[in-house]
């Protein structure tokens, strides 16, 4: 049996080492939280490599394989022009109402990408002999997320770097390319002509221009877009935070034992934690904190700071979805501060309110700085 997983395994990553769907892991993880990708690339591949290993010889006795990859050809041209929207509120909103549009996305990519590519081809020659064909399954999919994974890590790499408009550019083309060229491989001479092709790429182009001119005049105006604005102010916060969170508890000397991640400080940096990651919330709020650990000493003056620092961010927007994160952060602090906190921020000059009645000179602090 491990000698069966350990093949499967060797095969396919050697297989797909520079292959197109490792580029494909590269693009998404510029586009894509890094989970998501994976998430991806395991649901993709799972079911790509099932069905091969179930159906896969009998796959061309009722599709053929050519009309497979044409589809996938196609599949990817929309892909690269999909990357070339631009991020807007609304896509913003779509995004929040499906959380899981990036996984399918990515799924659905590999899923088609792999059809009939000799990975899977792989997979099937694996399994005829296969005393395990589930171990040859999950050797496969194994495979597919290292070779993934490292593509991944190149791609956030260079994201970090690479401006995010040509980064854009430079997965839409990663897409194109692989769409175009398994179109010119599988379509039937027949209507490859040059009139056909001309109109074909005269079509793409004028697609690509429309997509593209939003962002365009955004760039010539000087402006950024809501969706890069936002992360950057999340990423240089959490950033900021994350060192400042440290030197609100006194250590063990002034407050006793450290009880770890159900002290309010520690449950603050778990939050932090996944802002840096760029985590979805999972945590169950009921019982995560030990009401006593708001009673212990804390650096009043380093938490003030850290609520300034946090509310200077949530201010201009407080119902950004987005945010929801940043509220936590800033409902704890405001716990240690006045062993409550405002529940929710709907008009700014409310919270001032309600945050003035529970410690006016603490309030003149706080929003003397915001207010400048």
């Amino acid at each position: 049996m491990v000698q069966e997983l350990l093949k499967a395994f060797i095969l396919i990553f050697i297989a797909e080492m520079g292959d197109k769907t490792q580029i494909l892991a590269m693009a998404f993880a510029t586009k894509f939280p890094v989970k998501k990708v994976i998430a991806g690339i395991f649901l993709g591949s799972f079911l790509n490599h099932g069905l091969g290993i179930l159906l896969g010889h009998y796959i061309s006795n009722f599709i053929p394989i050519n009309t497979i990859q044409i589809v996938a050809g196609f599949a990817f041209v929309g892909f690269s022009l999909w990357t070339l929207k631009s991020d807007d509120e609304d896509e913003e909103e779509e995004d929040k109402k499906s959380k899981f549009g990036a996984v399918i996305t990515v799924a659905l990519a590999f899923f088609i990408g792999e059809l009939g590519d000799k990975t899977q081809l792989t997979a099937i020659t694996l399994s005829i002999d296969a005393v395990y064909p589930l171990v040859i399954l999950v050797g496969s999919v194994s495979g597919m997320i290292a070779t993934g994974v490292l593509g991944i890590i190149v791609g956030k790499k260079l994201g970090d770097k690479i401006p995010e408009f040509t980064m854009k550019i430079i997965a839409a083309s990663i897409f194109m390319f692989f769409g175009l060229t398994k179109l010119y491989e599988t379509l039937p001479d027949s209507y490859l002509t040059p009139l056909n092709i001309v109109l074909f790429l005269a079509v793409l182009v004028v697609a690509v221009v429309f997509l593209l001119r939003p962002e365009i005049i955004r760039r010539r105006q000087g402006r950024q877009t809501l969706f890069k604005k936002t992360s950057k102010d999340l990423y240089d916060y959490y950033n900021k935070i994350q060192s400042d969170i440290g030197e609100i508890c006194l250590g063990t000397e002034s407050c006793g034992s450290c009880k770890g991640d159900s002290c309010v400080v520690g449950h603050t940096k778990i939050l932090i934690q996944k802002g840096l990651n760029e985590e979805e919330l999972l945590l169950d709020e009921s019982g995560d904190i030990n009401e006593k650990t708001l009673e212990k000493k804390y650096d009043k003056n380093k938490v003030i700071e850290s609520l300034i620092t946090t509310l200077e961010v949530i201010k201009d927007d407080p119902t950004n979805p987005k945010y929801e994160n940043l509220h936590k952060i800033r409902k704890n602090l405001e716990k240690i501060l006045f062993g409550k906190s405002i529940e929710n921020i709907e008009v700014w000059s409310d919270y001032s309110s309600k945050f003035t009645k529970m410690d006016s000179e603490i309030a003149d602090k706080v929003f003397s700085v915001l207010n400048n």
